[in-house]
């Protein structure tokens, strides 16, 4: 570690061994009056976090219990993760990176924390634990019928591992992207996706763990000028998923969409907290969740959290957002948290708006379409379909469409029986 590169809260932030590109515009070393974002407290020390006992606001929804360890340093961490690229997906897979380039990197590598800073102590011991990372870097325009697939296949199960892994597209370049996690074990995990100037990247990052997977993991998207960002986020698997993507604005016209999709059963805790930092001026985000839960009848219940925060700072002018979160109730024993946030500190905004709601299914559309003489359980799984296939259909790579389409139908032959 060297010299701070920032403080604030009586905490500090400092720099992986080498200069980062940036400070994550979370920090700010003074402030007249902080909001609740600008107090949020950033560094790459797990020492600098305080253990987390379940009442703070960042964990006051985790079941930490079945974190295995990994809030309070006590796990036992005796395995890898292991990724491995190719260009293309599925059938069409071919080991031919092209001008793409997969590196497996030490702690010193000066990249590393380009795309932003860990801000809770499982993302902070994940930095500061884990041994090798891994960096992709696009530096060419690819063609959206290549999509690049990174595989990250879990430590195995009653294992635990730590992981680093960086996507870095240069000037211009574009790509389509799937980050595809399977596997078993328990895992903390930094990403980093550092999109620079010019640049367009589309990702799907998909979560279809095994029953027995904990995947803790804190996504860092670096946003540089008049870049885009389309990043859908598909959670299936696993028995606890955890999710932190923080949009790190660093020059105007950044264009960000966050689109996401969850299907939690009996037993599952998928919990999704973000946070949109508008820190620039003329930059947009889009953001629309939606999520279906459902329960076993004296079982654990489903759960799923969604945090959605939007900060527009004073110095963001011209800045256009708007967030949404729609979750969809199967049963009884499910229960959905959604909280939007949303801080204006600058009234010179193209415009900005939030959105939150859940419920059951919609009487109205079952009625209709039983009326019409659909089963009632064909009825409840067409409305289903419908309501995760604007998200869906967004995907642009056909064969991994089939792939979480058939993974629905899975899903919902679940809710028929």
């Amino acid at each position: 570690m060297t010299e701070p590169l920032a403080q604030t809260g009586g905490g500090t932030t400092t720099a992986p061994g080498s200069p980062v590109l940036d400070v994550d515009p979370g920090i700010k070393t003074a402030s007249a009056v902080l909001a609740p974002w600008e107090e949020r407290f950033t560094s790459y020390d797990v020492a600098a976090f305080e253990v987390p006992g379940g009442r703070e606001e960042q964990w006051r929804f985790t079941p930490l219990r079945r974190l295995h360890g990994l809030h309070d340093g006590s796990a036992t961490v005796d395995g890898e993760v292991d990724v491995s690229v190719v260009s293309g997906f599925g059938d069409a897979a071919s080991s031919d990176l092209g001008g793409v380039r997969h590196e497996t990197v030490g702690r010193d590598d000066p990249r590393l924390g380009d795309g932003g800073v860990p801000a809770d102590r499982v993302a902070a011991q994940a930095w500061s634990a884990f041994t090798r990372a891994h960096v992709v870097t696009v530096n060419e325009a690819r063609s959206d019928d290549e999509p690049l697939t990174i595989t990250v296949n879990g430590p195995g199960q009653g294992s635990a591992a730590y992981a680093h892994l960086q996507l870095r597209l240069s000037h211009h370049a574009e790509a389509v992207v799937i980050l595809d996690h399977r596997g078993s074990g328990t895992i903390a995990a930094n990403t980093e996706f550092v999109v620079s100037d010019g640049a367009k990247l589309e990702i799907v990052e998909v979560h279809d763990w095994a029953d027995d997977a904990v995947y803790v993991g804190a996504q860092h998207l670096s946003v540089g000028r008049d870049a885009t960002i389309r990043h859908t986020s598909v959670t299936l698997g696993g028995d606890l998923v955890r999710l932190s993507p923080v949009i790190n604005y660093r020059a105007p016209g950044g264009d960000v969409t966050l689109d996401g999709l969850y299907f939690a059963d009996g037993g599952q805790h998928f919990e999704q907290r973000l946070l949109v930092d508008h820190s620039v001026p003329n930059c947009r985000s889009r953001v629309m969740y939606k999520g279906a839960l459902q329960g076993v009848e004296g079982g654990t219940a489903a759960h799923t959290v969604w945090i959605g925060d939007v900060l527009i700072r004073k110095a963001a002018e011209g800045t256009d957002t708007y967030e949404l979160n729609r979750n969809l109730l199967l049963t009884d024993n499910a229960r959905a948290d959604s909280v939007p946030n949303l801080e204006i500190e600058t009234g010179e905004i193209v415009g900005a708006g939030h959105a939150s709601a859940t419920g059951r299914f919609d009487d109205e559309q079952l009625f209709y379409l039983m009326s019409r003489g659909v089963p009632e359980d064909q009825a409840r799984r067409l409305v289903v379909r419908g309501f995760f296939g604007e998200v869906i259909q967004k995907v642009r790579v056909p064969a991994l469409r089939d792939r979480l389409e058939a993974a629905i139908e899975a899903e919902l032959e679940a809710v028929g029986a």
